[in-house]
């Protein structure tokens, strides 16, 4: 396959779509070769109805074959370069019907097949976006050529077979079964969806007025016991009913079944009708209250797209915030407004906008708005610039028009615009009617700029005055905190509008701590002063805000990553008010950055002191949490991180899980614990081969299958890492979740002396293998593989000598060079 063609352009395609007009497309599938492992295709029938005003058009399919082409009941012979279909003598109005085999995949895109290794069983499931439907259908495949989809599936009898609308005519044909569904409403080819397999399925229903909506939960037969339905259908009806409130538009796509399945290469996504989740969302042990949470906030995001996506979809990827952003809000919005998690966006200042500070200061950061040429960049694209920050922003912008004018002007929109395509200006145009306030200035600030500002306070005889770098417009809180019987107390407090890049504040200079952002309503990073961070080192934890403490936990991770905070005083920190954070979506988060700032930012001759110290708190925490509590498995996670850098806890370590010592009160050793466990003894050295073989026999899971691979991998050997390292280039049949756990174990550790023979290997064959591999497989060999070396010399060298090579590769290659720099710089300084 030519990957020129493959890589649709963003100027390509509107020459299509303004010479074309598709109506309608009937896709047969033959699904009944999938429980065969030897058969590695399947038959695809598409039937594409669609007027022209040219003589001549590609079709788009990457696929086995294309074995016959009729274009109006005539035979034309096949021109198909492995990615596009040539179609010649159009007329004003067309009947297309293509017959091609597609092939089955094992990396998450398109029709991938798996195969669970509990009971045998086969699942079949679609993910496309953002071009992966030319996969298993002939299709124009781009989002502004919207049709009516009727999806015909031939299955194996006795499997659920799902599509984006119900079943409308059912034949028994034997050993197989025909399906055939109700044609779509227009739709985008990319959020069209097949699922197919014994899938274990719960009903329910939601009722609203005369409306009545058919709900299912589905996985996997064997994960059955684990599936929380009861909680994902009361989350799920109490977003439709915010959602159709808030919208005043009701649900528009008939049913809503929503599929949990295997090596998934995303969290969800949101196909209306069919919107398929991560099985890490089916919890196989304890759960802690934020990852029920985050599962809440999933579901809502991608509810919110039934409306932001799906309903009104963006023209071309360059809009794409104009669902992921307002999803991304939406998410956090909805889950704190109407389910039991009132703290989602405490979640949200600490993880969410993490990932938008870091995107945001890379090299390659991009306006939230963006310019996205082809398809390669929008695959990178789904970043945390077009979630995480577009969502901030839009948190500002609610707060700059008001909550009533922004949902308002959503309602507009989506009764302009319903199954149809829009840009920026659609919406700017809706939101400055309601609101009567400029929201282009707004939009031209925030939206088609990049970077942050840092807000700083000075402290003066006449008062304090707020600092922001790079000026914007915000609206923003700032609260006072006095130190009395050892505790922060709440005081004064104020809103200010702010755009100049000096601010008066008229509160009190002589406070202890001084908290800019307070609410967390604007996107900023926030530094806050001397006497400040002293107050924060004191008494940060008896703050009795969960999302003051959010604000002021991000506050210092991103001083300690800017190398403006010391690591050590970061981790002393950490180390004093970690084991009292109460909220534990906080102290996740908290704990994660820490053994991070241990393993990438301490100096190299003092990462053993560190990683021992690390560990030894982490342990520490683990035993004094309450037993059974959500903190208890956080810092239980935790030891099996920090267990991997250091053999102090070994013994202590396979102790508990031989069963020899018990673990602390009231903690369950689930599979994902254990494995945690075994796979950091495995790193240190402490582990072999035949521990994991047993700790499989234990779990001979998908879960433990892929577990055991990286236990495997991650031993300190240096032929077991080798192999390791080849394998991951080298061996095609690896799944997805395969190839990630074997990376993982060649990285396990840091132990650059075991892989750092193979830096040049690595810039030789990574030009190569973006044109070879499929662009999922590729990033996630690029990324994950990439040198962390004591030198940017490598890294510079390739860039210079490959200056032609695909903006994708090279974008992936400068973030990782920036994320090594940023490691470097921050040792440096310490």
């Amino acid at each position: 396959m030519d990957t020129a063609t493959a890589n649709l352009t963003r100027d390509e395609t509107a020459e299509r779509s303004a010479a074309i007009t598709v109506q309608s497309i009937r896709v047969e599938l033959d699904l009944t070769t999938a429980p065969d492992a030897e058969r590695s295709g399947f038959t695809t029938v598409s039937e594409l109805e669609f007027g022209s005003r040219t003589e001549s058009t590609w079709i788009d399919f990457i696929g086995e074959a294309v074995e016959q082409v009729e274009v109006n009941g005539v035979a034309q012979p096949v021109q198909w370069d492995g990615a596009r279909i040539r179609v010649t003598g159009l007329g004003p109005r067309n009947t297309v019907r293509i017959v091609a085999r597609g092939a089955y995949s094992r990396t998450g895109e398109g029709l991938h097949r798996f195969v669970d290794p509990v009971d045998g069983a086969t699942y079949l499931y679609t993910q496309y976006e953002p071009a992966d439907a030319r996969r298993v259908m002939a299709c124009f495949e781009q989002p502004d050529m919207k049709a009516r989809y009727t999806f015909v599936v031939t299955a194996p009898k006795g499997w659920e077979v799902l599509s984006n609308r119900p079943a409308v005519a059912d034949v028994d044909l034997g050993d197989s079964r025909r399906t055939e569904f109700a044609p779509t409403l227009p739709l985008s080819s990319y959020i069209t969806a097949v699922a197919a397999g014994p899938y274990h399925r719960v009903d329910a229903e939601w009722r609203r007025g005369e409306q009545t909506v058919a709900l299912g939960v589905l996985c996997r037969a064997s994960l059955a016991p684990h599936l929380e339905a009861d909680e994902i259908l009361e989350i799920t009806r109490q977003g439709l009913d915010f959602f159709t409130d808030a919208f005043a538009y009701p649900y528009p796509w008939g049913k809503y079944d929503q599929i949990f399945v295997p090596e998934y290469n995303l969290g969800a996504m949101e196909n209306p009708g069919l919107v398929t989740f991560t099985e890490a969302y089916v919890f196989r042990g304890a759960a802690t209250v934020a990852q029920r949470e985050g599962r809440a906030n999933t579901i809502l995001h991608e509810m919110a797209h039934m409306w932001f996506g799906d309903l009104v979809t963006m023209k071309w990827w360059d809009d794409l915030w104009l669902k992921e952003s307002f999803a991304d809000y939406m998410g956090a919005h909805a889950t704190a407004a109407v389910t039991r998690f009132r703290d989602a966006w405490v979640t949200f200042a600490a993880r969410r906008k993490a990932w938008a500070y870091q995107q945001d200061q890379l090299p390659t950061t991009h306006p939230i708005v963006a310019d996205i040429p082809d398809l390669e960049a929008a695959k990178l694209n789904f970043d945390g610039i077009t979630y995480a920050k577009g969502a901030a922003v839009l948190k500002q912008l609610v707060a700059f028009v008001g909550e009533e004018a922004f949902f308002e002007g959503a309602r507009r929109y989506f009764a302009a615009h319903a199954f149809g395509n829009t840009t920026l200006d659609d919406l700017l145009a809706e939101l400055g009617a309601v609101s009567g306030r400029d929201v282009r200035a707004w939009s031209r600030a925030w939206l088609q700029t990049t970077g942050m500002s840092t807000l700083s306070v000075e402290r003066g005889h006449d008062g304090l005055t707020l600092v922001q770098t790079d000026p914007r417009p915000h609206r923003l809180g700032v609260a006072v905190y006095r130190l009395s019987g050892g505790r922060l107390v709440r005081g004064e407090s104020g809103e200010f509008d702010i755009d100049e890049a000096r601010t008066p504040l008229d509160l009190p200079a002589d406070a202890d701590l001084i908290l800019i952002n307070d609410g967390d309503r604007t996107y900023a990073k926030v530094r806050l002063d001397a006497a400040s961070l002293d107050a924060a080192h004191a008494a940060l934890s008896t703050i009795d805000d969960a999302l003051a403490r959010a604000v002021v936990w991000s506050a210092l991770w991103n001083a300690a990553r800017d190398g403006e905070l010391p690591v050590a005083r970061y981790l002393d920190i950490v180390r004093r008010h970690a084991p009292a954070e109460p909220n534990i979506a906080l102290l996740t988060d908290v704990l994660a950055n820490a053994g991070f700032a241990v393993a990438h930012y301490v100096p190299e001759e003092r990462r053993p002191e560190e990683s021992a110290a690390w560990l030894h708190t982490t342990w520490q925490g683990m035993w004094a949490a309450e037993p059974g509590s959500g903190a208890q498995l956080a810092w239980a996670r935790a030891v099996g991180n920090a267990a991997a850098y250091d053999a102090s806890r070994a013994g202590a370590l396979r102790a508990v899980l031989e069963g020899t010592e018990a673990p602390p009160q009231g903690l369950a050793l689930d599979p994902e614990l254990r494995w945690s466990w075994w796979t950091a003894l495995s790193t240190v050295g402490e582990a072999t081969t035949a521990d994991a073989d047993a700790e499989l026999a234990r779990d001979d899971t998908a879960t433990g299958r892929t577990a055991y691979i990286e236990m495997c991998a991650a031993q300190p050997v240096a032929d077991v890492r080798a192999a390791a390292w080849h394998r991951t280039w080298d061996d095609t049949t690896l799944t997805n979740d395969h190839l990630s756990a074997t990376i993982a174990g060649v990285r396990a550790g840091g132990r650059r002396d075991l892989i750092a023979v193979f830096d040049a290997d690595y810039y030789a064959r990574i030009r190569g293998t973006w044109s070879e591999r499929s662009i999922e497989i590729a990033r996630r060999l690029v990324r994950g593989l990439f040198p962390a070396s004591e030198s940017l010399e490598p890294a510079d060298r390739w860039l210079s000598e490959n200056a032609g090579a695909p903006g994708a590769l090279r974008r992936i290659v400068i973030e990782q060079r920036d994320h090594l720099a940023r490691d470097l710089r921050v040792r440096a300084a310490q």
